[in-house]
C-alpha cells in the first residue's frame, strides 16, 4: 500500500491510524532517509496507541518503552547501533516477541535478525512534488 502526504500532520495521522490497528506482538519497521518524518510518524503511531507522554528518537539509548497506552509501545532506533548483537544487550527478542507494539526506526541496519512477521514502512520524499511532500509505503505482507 502506498500513502502520499503533504504535510506533518497527514504523516502524524497515517501512523496514528496504523497505532489504533495495532495488535499485541505487531512489529514495525521503519525506515527512510534523514529528515523525512521518521520522528513525525512513530509520534502518530504512539498517540494511536494512546500514549500521551511525549515521544521522541531514542538514538542515543537505542530503546524507548511507554507503557502508558492501550498496549505497550516499545520505540527502537538503531541508528548508530555497532554491532547487531548490541541488541541482545538491550533485550530485543524479548520485546519484539512480547506483547507490546514494536517500531525499529533504521531497521535495514538488522536486517538479518528482524522478525520474518512483521509490517515494512519506507518513507520518502520527492522535492519536485513538494517540500512536505512524502511516499509513505506499508508493507503488510511479511
Amino acid at each position: 500500500m502506498v500513502i502520499e502526504t503533504n504535510s506533518p500532520e497527514e504523516t502524524f495521522r497515517t501512523g496514528k491510524e496504523l497505532g489504533e490497528k495495532a495488535v499485541p506482538g505487531q512489529v514495525f519497521t521503519l525506515t527512510g532517509d534523514l529528515g523525512v518524518g521518521k520522528t513525525v510518524f512513530t509520534q502518530g503511531l504512539a498517540k494511536g496507541l494512546g500514549i500521551e507522554e511525549p515521544v521522541n528518537s531514542p538514538t542515543f539509548t537505542i530503546v524507548q518503552v511507554y507503557d502508558g497506552g492501550r498496549l505497550p509501545f516499545y520505540h527502537f532506533d538503531v541508528y548508530r547501533i555497532g554491532d547487531v548483537e548490541e541488541m541482545d544487550e538491550v533485550g530485543f527478542e524479548d520485546y519484539v516477541m512480547g506483547d507490546g507494539v514494536s517500531l525499529i526506526e533504521w531497521a535495514n541496519l538488522i536486517e538479518e535478525i528482524l522478525p520474518e512477521k512483521r509490517t515494512d514502512i519506507l518513507i520518502e520524499k520527492d522535492l519536485e512534488r513538494g517540500f512536505d511532500y512524502r511516499r509513505i509505503t506499508i508493507d503488510q505482507t511479511r
